[in-house]
């Protein structure tokens, strides 16, 4: 090749990395109008008189939506808040669990309620502090660990998830893992600890930390459901019995570790990453198309917030601002009535509400930052 061809080629594949300023910055008129759009939406159509959101769903929906405004900064005194919070608090139980009676979802429901009281708290004095730390106490005892006479060999060890299932999963797991730094645990709580064992547990990549049997199958770094009963993808399994890597629990999946003070440099973060640069996406959740979608874009967003970069680099070598290009898709995805709304009806997610919670989540990180 000559120097000619040698340096066209280079030119053509180096990693376009060098966005402006002006390239990175996230619109603030399109955020202001997407959330007051969405804000609108609740205050009309949303929000039942007791202040629910599709309590159909059980009580899961209200905290996250309410989370999602009080992060986007809508004050807790504001009478859409006001009332989900009232409402909330009437599930407060005895044993410090916050969530429907009879419901399967004690560890969803409470973990969500419990992000919910802390990001008012912040507004109201310490008024829910010991809600937070009883509804901490509880899913810290509800965890697959020793009381449940899991040990360290054991896959569920460390883990959170579903009664009706009975077996501990990454979104539950993850979950928990948020609910447990919205209570002020640090990467060093035993709770976090175990949790990170389950997490490593749930990732396509052998190592150290990983040495169940779906772990070398795969090996891309990716993140699936559970190796817990069996094991199971919603992606599928390859014909050796690998369990399918996905977008929403490989974002979940990256998010908990470095919640989990796990380091940037190490293996299993950087497997991770390279699995994201791979399939990087905001039209679709990797893996599983539609399916979900709101869901991943909220753990995307929480991913890559805690990873600290402003910039992906795609496989092709295209630098991405995902704030501002999470920002448009939401705006893209937006009812007319200012809901969010999945035409695939799996997990919920054709319910306008569950979708504008996730969305509002997503949304959250997108935020401007203040002018200087």
């Amino acid at each position: 090749m000559n120097k000619t061809l040698l340096l066209c080629s280079l030119i053509v594949s180096w990693p376009h990395t060098n966005l402006n300023a002006e390239t990175l910055r996230v619109n603030r008129r399109d955020y202001e109008v997407t959330l007051s759009k969405a804000i609108s939406y609740l205050r009309v159509k949303g929000q039942a008189k007791d202040g629910s959101f599709s309590r159909f769903a059980g009580i899961g929906p209200t905290a996250m939506i309410t989370t999602g405004l009080l992060r986007n900064g809508v004050r807790a005194s504001d009478p859409l808040v006001a009332k989900s919070i009232r409402y909330l608090e009437k599930h407060v139980r005895k044993d410090g669990g916050i969530h429907q009676n009879g419901t399967f979802f004690r560890n969803y429901e409470t973990c969500l309620s419990l992000m919910c009281f802390a990001a008012a708290n912040k507004q109201l004095n310490g008024k829910y502090t010991k809600i937070i730390q009883r509804a901490d106490k509880f899913i810290k005892g509800i965890q697959w660990a020793e009381d449940d006479g899991k040990t360290r060999s054991d896959v569920e060890y460390g883990g959170g998830g579903y009664g009706r299932s009975k077996r501990p999963d990454l979104s539950n797991t993850s979950f928990l893992i948020d609910a447990l730094k919205s209570a002020g645990n640090k990467s060093d709580s035993e709770a976090i600890k175990r949790a990170l064992v389950f997490l490593s547990r749930c990732q396509n990549f052998e190592s150290e930390h990983n040495t169940t049997k779906f772990a070398a199958k795969i090996n891309d770094g990716g993140f699936f459901y559970t190796p817990a009963g069996g094991g199971s993808s919603p992606a599928g399994k390859t014909a050796d019995g690998g369990l399918r890597s996905y977008g929403a629990m490989t974002y979940a999946g990256l998010k908990s570790m470095l919640y989990a003070g796990v380091d940037k440099n190490d293996a299993r973060v950087k497997a991770a990453v390279q699995w994201v640069k791979t399939h990087y996406q905001v039209k679709e959740n990797p893996g599983l198309g539609q399916a979900g979608v709101y869901y991943y874009l909220h753990v995307f967003a929480k991913a890559l917030d805690a990873l600290k970069t402003e910039t992906i680099v795609d496989k092709k070598g295209v630098s991405h601002s995902w704030r501002s290009e999470l920002l448009k898709e939401l705006k893209r995805r937006q009812k007319p009535d200012g809901s969010w709304a999945n035409k695939n009806k799996r997990w919920l997610e054709s319910d306008p509400n569950l979708a504008t919670g996730f969305a509002l989540l997503a949304l959250s990180y997108c935020k401007p930052k203040p002018s200087n």
